[in-house]
């Protein structure tokens, strides 16, 4: 393949971008392949990735990936593109998440939509006893409550993993919920959220629940 030279049949001012990275570009993409990168965290760096928003969803649509950034939640992350090609190894990996965790995730977002619904506040607060009494509605009848007390603790532990719910320092057992979430458990899901619950119901009647991915 023969290269021709940049001054060839132009002069210096037609001359092509050689296509320098912005400052700033590799530090923001490689924190968000880290994680979530959120505005609270880190103002410095999330005024950095508003102003090279572009830039960075060029960068990473190369990898098959796409930047989801909102910025009037204040977070932003990396997710598998739809339109990627399949033969591309998936850098995002999809997270099997059991019944009881899916559960869990459901109720916090379907919390989440009432208290936008009756607040003005932006920071949805709860103990693990309040994410308990929410979750044992659903619970079938058990004699043996401290196996379901370590059950929900392992359930938050998981949730919280997942970055959905940020525990909160200095305060014993209580915890943000991450409104993250809402990029997750989107509004079509909510609107089928009744029916998601009858299913639920059913599998804790006895049918083996289905596993759901994040």
């Amino acid at each position: 393949m023969t290269t021709v030279p940049a001054d060839a049949g132009m002069d210096s001012a037609d001359a092509p971008d050689t296509g320098t990275t912005p400052d700033g570009l590799p530090l923001a993409v490689t924190r968000l392949f880290k994680g979530v990168v959120y505005r609270d965290a880190d103002e410095k760096l999330w005024q950095r990735l508003m102003e090279l928003s572009a830039q960075a969803r060029d960068y990473v649509a190369v990898l098959g990936l796409e930047l989801v950034l909102d910025d009037t939640e204040g977070y932003a992350f990396l997710r598998s593109s739809p339109d990627a090609d399949p033969e591309l190894p998936r850098l995002i990996p999809r997270r099997q998440l059991t019944f009881n965790v899916s559960l869990l995730l459901a109720l916090l977002r379907a919390r989440l939509a009432e208290f936008d619904a009756q607040n003005s506040e932006t920071r949805l607060i709860m103990t693990a006893e309040q994410i308990g009494d929410m979750v044992s509605v659903f619970l079938p009848e058990s004699s043996n409550e401290a196996r379901i007390q370590d059950q929900l603790a392992g359930n938050i532990k998981k949730v919280t993993e997942l970055g959905f719910l940020r525990k909160l320092r200095g305060q014993d057992a209580t915890y943000e919920v991450a409104r993250i979430l809402k990029a997750f458990v989107d509004a079509q899901w909510l609107e089928e959220f009744d029916a998601r619950l009858a299913d639920y119901r059913s599998a804790l009647t006895g049918a083996q629940p289905e596993r759901a991915t994040a």
